[in-house]
């Protein structure tokens, strides 16, 4: 359970770790070509990296949860907008 906790704070702090890669991101450019649509995926994919290797050294969660609670980060503000909007319009139409 703790693993599927530490992946969705990864997920949700993604956009900053994109600031905080992005000197490594200029370095790797010279060698990779990476597009301005996937700078925000390496970021996830480095965010989910650290959520596997501190869910292992903790032992909590298996992989499949490790990736669910990183999804659910990711997409968690956009998930609460989408209940805040139907609720909202629920409440409209009563």
């Amino acid at each position: 359970m703790f693993g599927f906790i530490i992946a969705a704070a990864a997920g949700f702090l993604t956009p900053q770790i994109e600031t905080i890669i992005a000197p490594f991101m200029k370095g790797i450019e010279e060698h990779i070509v990476i597009a301005e649509t996937e700078k925000r995926l390496v970021a996830f994919m480095v965010a989910m990296l650290i959520a596997g290797i501190a869910s292992a050294i903790l032992y909590s969660g298996t992989a499949f949860w490790v990736v669910a609670g990183g999804v659910l980060g990711y997409f968690g503000t956009r998930i609460v907008e989408a209940v805040k909007k139907f609720i909202d319009g629920r409440d409209a139409s009563e």
